[in-house]
């Protein structure tokens, strides 16, 4: 028999402000179950935030899903839970203490839960999830991915979400499959049905609001790589590594859509996966150097690969555009947890009076506008940009305003000289004459003979030729120290918050601007 243990407390009833876990085993489909209880709450208006936390395996480890409603739009992670999902014995206890006092566990009666992790003050959902399954669906796989969607249908009875947007949402992602929609669909509403007719009302339950008008549900690898195609990136070059392969993903997928010739049906674009990092960001520089606009997504690991050739773009003035979407190091770290700890590295990369230009996204919306800044920045100061995303930015969905689409958007080239330019010189000078931005004017490979000049990674002087005298050598460097300092006049500049009677200030960066 399947009963609600009630609590003895009554507790005033809450709308649209509870937070949620939902723990599982890697590997079984439930991102898919908690994905759908995300969309469905952002399509009822109401502020919603997300947390995937997931193992750096295949399957068979511990996962977690975080869900915080909150009515006023917080979105940083809630220290405990009003309701969790206890899907993995293995973290059973765990997971149960992390449950608030007068909150509930809703787990898989099939079996019996053991009397030692029961609570007194948590009110136990049981509901026969692997039962039902197993009654309703015949193929073993199956019956372990439906178990995640009947678990869903259960948080859609006690939270009161529209269950027709549910089905909508179903009906959206497996249209054309009819098998997958039937089951899906079924599955859905044995859970559902389930907890309506065992469970009574929660203290806390969803309502619909109108809080999300003209916002969107995206993650921020998907908004930087349209932000890549929006900047004009025509070649991106890789080596897949957590949390990263996303932006590659992404980009890849708005490129077959977006940037195939409408009358030959041929790709105007190039995306390369590389043997390693080092390969990939020598790509990115030759495609830069020959006039694309060209960038990589890497994450701490690959930056450390990067450090030579990072170098080579910063001394000889390339454009670079490098996306790195931190998480945990040092070494191989955790590959998928969330740390900024890329801000050094990434800021003197390489060895020698290197210094470069970082961007730093609070949220997906900052990602596609700071990457389209990064390629016009690495063009206006003919050197590597680095937008410094990380992981709980970029693989976490995120409720932001919509992406602003400019048609009269166009790239900012910066000092490039075109041939009708050259005609005018009488000599052309690579590193010689620059702006009141210390950029020098540069040309692209074939472009005209005049415009040629030889690059070179090693010594060389203001008319581009080899040097070790001191004087010549120091000249070059101290301008470009000089160029370094010029683009923080256009940066973005940073978001300030005040108040009136505040003492202290706080800087922050990346994920932890929710936080504060």
């Amino acid at each position: 028999m399947h009963q609600l243990v009630r609590s003895r407390v009554k507790v005033e009833t809450r709308v649209n402000d509870f937070a949620i876990k939902l723990a599982n085993v890697n590997g079984t489909g439930s991102a898919s179950a908690n994905s759908l209880l995300m969309q469905a709450i952002f399509r009822m208006g109401i502020p919603v935030s997300g947390k995937n936390l997931f193992p750096s395996n295949i399957q068979g480890l511990p996962t977690w899903y975080e869900i915080r409603v909150n009515k006023d739009g917080y979105t940083a992670r809630a220290l405990d839970y009003d309701l969790m999902v206890a899907m993995n014995s293995q973290t059973y206890a765990r997971d149960i203490r992390e449950v608030r006092e007068h909150g509930y566990v809703l787990y898989d009666s099939t079996w019996p839960l053991d009397p030692s992790l029961s609570r007194d003050d948590v009110t136990f959902l049981g509901v026969p999830l692997a039962e039902m399954c197993n009654r309703n669906f015949k193929d073993p796989r199956e019956r372990i991915l439906m178990k995640n969607i009947a678990y869903a249908g259960s948080l859609v009875a006690v939270l009161d979400v529209d269950m027709d947007l549910i089905g909508q949402l179903l009906d959206e992602k497996f249209a054309g499959k009819k098998a997958l929609h039937e089951s899906n669909h079924r599955a859905l509403r044995l859970g559902y049905e389930f907890a309506r007719d065992h469970f009574d009302p929660l203290p806390f339950r969803l309502e619909r609001m109108d809080a999300n008008r003209d916002k969107i549900l995206i993650d921020g690898n998907t908004a930087t790589a349209l932000g890549c195609v929006y900047a004009g990136a025509t070649v991106a070059a890789w080596y897949p590594i957590t949390p990263s392969t996303s932006v590659m993903d992404a980009f890849k997928s708005f490129c077959e859509k977006y940037r195939r010739d409408p009358e030959t049906g041929k790709n105007n674009y190039v995306i390369l996966q590389s043997e390693d990092e080092l390969a990939a960001i020598g790509m990115v520089i030759g495609a830069g150097w020959n006039g694309a606009r060209a960038f990589t997504s890497t994450s701490g690991p690959g930056i450390s690969l990067m450090n030579e050739l990072l170098g080579l773009a910063y001394y000889a003035e390339i454009p670079a555009v490098v996306m790195d979407i931190q998480r945990v190091g040092p070494s191989t770290g955790m590959p998928t947890r969330t740390q900024q700890g890329d801000l050094m590295e990434c800021a003197y990369a390489s060895h020698g009076d290197t210094k470069h230009i970082l961007l730093f996204p609070a949220n997906p919306a900052e990602c596609f506008e700071l990457a389209i800044n990064s390629f016009d920045l690495a063009e206006r100061f003919q050197t590597p940009v680095f937008m410094l995303s990380d992981l709980d930015i970029g693989m976490n969905d995120w409720v932001v305003p919509r992406l602003n689409w400019d048609e009269s958007y166009r790239p900012d080239r910066g000092r490039l000289l075109e041939p009708e330019d050259l005609e005018k010189l009488e000599k052309f000078e690579r590193y010689l004459n620059e702006d009141e931005n210390y950029v020098t004017a540069r040309t692209l490979p074939g472009m005209d003979p005049k415009g040629a000049f030889f690059t070179r990674g090693s010594g060389h002087n203001k008319f581009g030729g080899y040097t070790e005298m001191p004087d010549e050598y120091q000249e070059v460097l101290d301008r470009l120290a000089r160029k370094h300092k010029a683009a923080a006049k256009f940066v973005p500049p940073p978001v300030i918050e005040r108040r009136g009677d505040a003492r202290l200030g706080i800087v922050t960066l990346g994920g932890c601007d929710p936080a504060v």
